[in-house]
């Protein structure tokens, strides 16, 4: 199961959903672009469908501005709001 962490916290989510997504150029709202963090996009990680007595359903990043670690089952990386994350499948 996906799970995102930012390092400096542990703040984040796991969960089935995992989706790497931008918006589109033509302003017709996101567009998914895949499971793993990918520079430009942002990544929101975790419960596909509302969770019963839990305060969040998902964690979203901003965008993704450098990969510092890409290996099969992990990406660690920076975004434009100067957090680092890691990513896990």
């Amino acid at each position: 199961m996906p799970s995102l962490r930012r390092l400096s916290d542990g703040a984040g989510d796991s969960g089935a959903m995992s989706v790497a997504m931008r918006l589109s150029v033509s302003g017709d709202g996101w567009v998914v672009e895949g499971e793993r963090p990918i520079v430009g996009c942002v990544m929101k990680v975790g419960s596909i469908s509302a969770r019963s007595y839990s305060y969040q359903d998902w964690w979203m990043t901003t965008e993704v501005t450098e990969i510092l670690e890409d290996t099969p089952e992990m990406v660690r990386f920076l975004t434009r709001s100067g957090s680092e994350y890691e990513w896990k499948c």
